[in-house]
């Protein structure tokens, strides 16, 4: 499990996979000056509540990643996490759909 270190006082696991996803949609989205807010359903070992934090480019944030490796990018994935940012809601997770052309 991967870490997301937010503003030094703030820490969510996510799975490595995941959080390389993330990790590019929101250097994507920041890099154009973009704020907004992400949200996720806790897992049970947390309260299995619900989290949100407002992103923006003054805030620190670290991605830290628990394996060496980088997993392969499912650009779909990036697609789809990417569509939630532009509802009101912000970013949310949402399930990794096939690649396209990959066979099921």
């Amino acid at each position: 499990m991967g870490k997301l270190i937010y503003d030094s006082t703030f820490t969510a696991e996510f799975d490595d996979r995941l959080l390389t996803h993330l990790q590019i949609v929101i250097a994507t989205k920041l890099r154009r000056g973009e704020s907004f807010m992400f949200s996720w359903k806790d897992d049970q070992d947390v309260g299995d509540g619900r989290t949100s934090i407002w992103i923006d480019r003054s805030l620190p944030m670290v991605f830290r990643y628990s394996g060496g490796r980088v997993p392969a990018i499912n650009r779909a994935w990036v697609e789809a996490l990417n569509l939630t940012t532009v509802s009101s809601a912000g970013l949310r997770i949402v399930p990794e759909p096939p690649e396209p052309g990959a066979s099921t």
